[in-house]
């Protein structure tokens, strides 16, 4: 990875962390896009994969079982810049996905727990984004995230 790559990554994890909101799209049936707001992710893995809890039984979970396609768009309003990353989702239902993002107080969204049935972990894995700051935009590939073999 480049020098230039990891001052970007820094830079757009930075602007990530600083918001409370996602802006996360999916594609319909119909072949168009759906944008939903949501609470920001649970945990990222560098700017390339991101853990978002939702509800198994969503709209937006249907449409990403049918086709993954998905968009992840981080806005800074104060500074008027942004971040659109692309790339596929997933919609884990196993223990140690849902074990790994639940909070104490998710219980008011899914009231059986961590192992609510409606309770399902929407994994998104980047392949390329967009960055905008300062009246500019480039776009920028997304290195996969090398598996952590144990030793």
């Amino acid at each position: 990875m480049s020098d230039m790559m990891k001052d970007c990554e820094a830079t757009i994890g930075r602007l990530i962390d600083k918001q409370t909101t996602a802006f996360v799209s999916s594609v319909d049936l119909d072949g168009f896009p759906n944008t939903k707001a949501m609470l920001s992710p649970r945990k990222r893995i560098g700017i390339q994969t991101f853990y978002f809890t939702t509800n198994t039984s969503s709209m937006r979970a249907a449409q990403y079982r049918e086709n993954p396609k998905a968009c992840i768009y981080f806005c800074d309003k104060r500074y008027f810049r942004g971040v659109m990353l692309i790339g596929t989702a997933e919609i884990l239902e196993d223990t140690k996905s849902r074990e790994m993002i639940w909070r104490e107080g998710d219980t008011m969204y899914y009231p059986e727990g961590v192992t609510d049935p409606d309770y399902c972990v929407l994994k998104i894995t980047v392949t390329k984004g967009r960055y905008y700051s300062n009246f500019h935009s480039e776009t920028f590939a997304v290195p996969a995230v090398k598996p952590i073999t144990p030793e």
